[in-house]
């Protein structure tokens, strides 16, 4: 696991760098940021921080936080090791309880740059305005695919009732082979940053679970369309890789998700295509479309086709082993 702990206070501390991504900058900093990327899909490895500048109101702290995206393991038959994908949290602490402004499009720029107006709180830093920058972004797998990309970020968590609070840093710039943008923290937590929105083995587990409960409970829905699920294989860690079958029809059509297990954009995709096609969320009910889709085929639906390693590896491309 990645994180590095950055302390500020009135008076600056000299930061403290460190290889691994666990240790404390400064003893008792009154704000402090926590970069991790232990969570399912984290990956991030912080390279180094700058030297805290507070503003001249005193009331903001400023730093660049610098990051690499880790490679995947070295893959003999492509002779590269891929990354492209990226995903961490910044855990801040030590700000004011009294602030209520969210980090996200800058809100309160003008106060959190010290050029606000008079301001009768407490005396004290009460923004931490940090400039993230992924500096090895020019040497991912695909470069051409920064331009134009917003960084993806939320406060709140990675389960499925946190989805409406994902927002996009719609000041991200790609520039000189860097990936940039700047988050100002106005209030203490998590802040999880992501090129998208990681789909975590939980989240997995839990699709699958609902699927199965539809299919036991509402088999009456499905007439002869009749609906399974099995396991295809396990992968090294010994997860189940699941199927789920569905439709009549004589035509058949495999539809396969996440073969990168980067690419969580899809298995979000298949949660949806199956909530669809199993009436999950409709009390059980088959719209017309549907029903014309499994009269004329019979589907094989995968959502998280990683054969040798999932999600939780945070890998993009590879294999967990390659020869």
């Amino acid at each position: 696991s990645c994180g590095s702990f950055f302390g500020f206070s009135a008076t600056p501390p000299k930061p403290r760098y460190i290889s691994s991504l666990e240790g404390t900058m400064s003893p008792s900093p009154k704000v402090k940021i926590s970069i991790t990327a232990s969570h399912d899909g984290g990956n991030i490895e912080v390279i180094s921080q700058t030297e805290p500048e507070i503003s001249t109101s005193g009331r903001t702290a400023k730093c660049t936080v610098t990051v690499h995206v880790k490679p995947d393991v070295y893959t003999e038959l492509e002779k590269i090791a891929h990354m492209q994908y990226f995903s961490f949290r910044a855990f801040v602490s030590g700000l004011p309880s009294s602030t209520t402004t969210t980090g996200g499009e800058n809100e309160r720029a003008e106060d959190a740059n010290g050029e606000g107006g008079d301001d009768d709180d407490d005396d004290g830093i009460k923004f931490l305005a940090v400039r993230y920058v992924v500096a090895n972004a020019h040497a991912v797998s695909y470069p051409d695919a920064w331009p134009g990309t917003t960084v993806c970020y939320t406060s709140g968590g990675l389960e499925p009732g946190d989805d409406a609070s994902w927002r996009r840093n719609l000041g991200t710039k790609y520039v000189d082979g860097k990936l940039t943008w700047s988050q100002i923290h106005a209030v203490n937590g998590s802040t999880f940053f992501s090129y998208w929105p990681p789909y975590t083995y939980n989240r997995h587990l839990k699709l699958i679970a609902d699927c199965s409960a539809q299919i036991s409970t509402k088999g009456g829905i499905f007439g002869d369309y009749n609906p399974t699920i099995e396991s295809l294989t396990r992968t090294l860690e010994g997860r189940e890789i699941e199927c789920i079958s569905i439709g009549n029809g004589k035509l058949t059509a495999w539809i396969q998700h996440r073969q990168h297990p980067g690419e969580s954009m899809a298995e979000f995709f298949a949660e949806g295509f199956l909530h669809r096609l199993l009436g999950i969320g409709a009390d059980g009910a088959l719209d017309d479309a549907t029903k014309v889709v499994l009269e004329r085929y019979r589907l094989y639906v995968v959502p998280c086709m990683v054969s040798t390693v999932r999600s939780d590896r945070r890998h993009f491309d590879a294999r967990a082993f390659t020869q």
